[in-house]
């Protein structure tokens, strides 16, 4: 082989690095929004279950109040 034969390929593989490379920020950046949204639904989640505990809470106290 010489090196002439080598250059288109050594070519596909630079395009095909830099595809990778464009996607692999492409895939970071998602996961990224993920963990936030991850983040933000868990504080909700905690948000509704301390809310519900504190309805049960109060529930409970009405019913031995009666």
């Amino acid at each position: 082989m010489n090196i002439d034969s080598l250059e288109p390929e050594i070519d596909e593989l630079i395009r095909v690095c830099d595809e990778l490379r464009k996607e692999n920020q492409a895939l970071k950046g998602q996961q990224d929004n993920l963990i936030a949204e991850r983040a933000t639904l868990i504080e909700k989640s905690e948000l509704a279950r301390s809310r519900v505990e504190s309805m049960i809470s109060r529930l409970r106290a009405m019913e031995l109040g009666t």
